[in-house]
């Protein structure tokens, strides 16, 4: 249909709520908005020598984006879009979260070993907690109740209480972590180790693993359907996409799609799975329901991330 021209180094595209916006964050420091059906950039903003990891407000109308270099959350007003004010954290910052409620931010310094807590509404720093080795990915339940944080250095993810701000536990999984996939019902977590090739299943209840099962090589994302049913995991080190059946953890199918897959992106219907090979510069698209590949588009040059709105399903 197009393409679009932004800033250097897209690293992300985020749908903001309530809206037909897409927003780019380029790793070269500048964050693009792109509308629907215009299909153009209306309006960029320069965010420093970087930018990583956006996060929206639940009602869409506030965006917190990291400076990562400088240690700093930037707040952003979507409409019209410009700069709020900045909150100095520490370190170098590796990955942002919003507890679902919207009240607290959660940032991690992967050079620290820790957590930060932020005040959505008024800014407000409310201290740090400290983990593992080199944090990155994170989950926040949907109760907004507590936070697990991917110490990447270590072979362990952390639980931390997001009221209280304190350390519950550390669980060791026996491999570095990866990528973070929480069930929607807030259950369980998916902990992809791409080093060994395994998930870990961890109970987010009780803070404690249920089981390891062997994916494909270096799984590096996974992604469920909404009535948890069904989990995908994209295998970068054997171009394969795995479909697994939650409730009994078997596997239903393995799927060739390319080189290097490593983003998945359901259909809102839930009937297609779209793929992005970051190494053969394609788009594959699977039928969801036997993860068989059906097609495969030629796109840019190492694709990073996919997202399907609503709003562009629907028109």
């Amino acid at each position: 249909m197009a393409t679009i021209a932004v800033a250097a180094g897209p690293e992300s595209v985020v749908v903001r709520p309530g809206s037909r916006e897409l927003f780019v964050v380029s790793s070269s420091g500048t964050v693009s908005v792109i509308r629907f059906p215009e299909l153009r950039v209306a309006a960029t903003l320069r965010i420093g020598q970087r930018a990583r990891s956006l996060v929206f407000s639940p009602d869409g109308r506030w965006a917190y984006v990291l400076e990562p270099s400088r240690g700093e959350i930037v707040f952003l007003d979507c409409a019209p879009l410009k700069e709020l004010t900045r909150s100095k954290v520490a370190g170098q910052l590796s990955s942002l979260a919003i507890a679902p409620n919207g009240r607290i931010l959660v940032a991690a310094a992967a050079d620290k070993g820790r957590i930060f807590f932020v005040e959505a509404d008024t800014r407000k720093p409310l201290g740090f907690v400290e983990v593992g080795k080199g944090p990155k990915s994170m989950v926040i339940l949907p109760d907004s109740s507590k936070v697990f944080v991917a110490n990447s250095e270590e072979e362990k993810i952390s639980a931390v209480d997001l009221a209280s701000r304190r350390l519950l536990s550390h669980i060791e999984i026996g491999s570095a972590p990866g990528a973070l996939l929480l069930k929607p019902d807030g259950g369980e977590i998916f902990v992809l180790s791409p080093r060994t090739s395994t998930m870990t299943i961890v109970d987010a209840f009780h803070n404690n693993v249920e089981q390891s099962l062997p994916t494909g090589r270096e799984p590096a994302m996974a992604i469920s359907r909404r009535d948890s049913s069904i989990l995908y995991i994209a295998n970068a080190g054997d171009g394969s996409v795995m479909a697994l059946e939650i409730e009994t953890r078997t596997m239903l199918a393995s799927t060739h799609v390319g080189t290097e897959p490593r983003v998945l992106a359901l259909t809102p219907d839930e009937r297609f799975l779209a793929v992005a090979d970051s190494a053969s510069a394609s788009l594959a698209v699977l039928r969801a329901d036997r993860a068989a590949l059906l097609t495969t588009i030629p796109v840019g040059s190492r694709p990073v991330d996919v997202v399907i709105p609503d709003w562009l399903w629907q028109r």
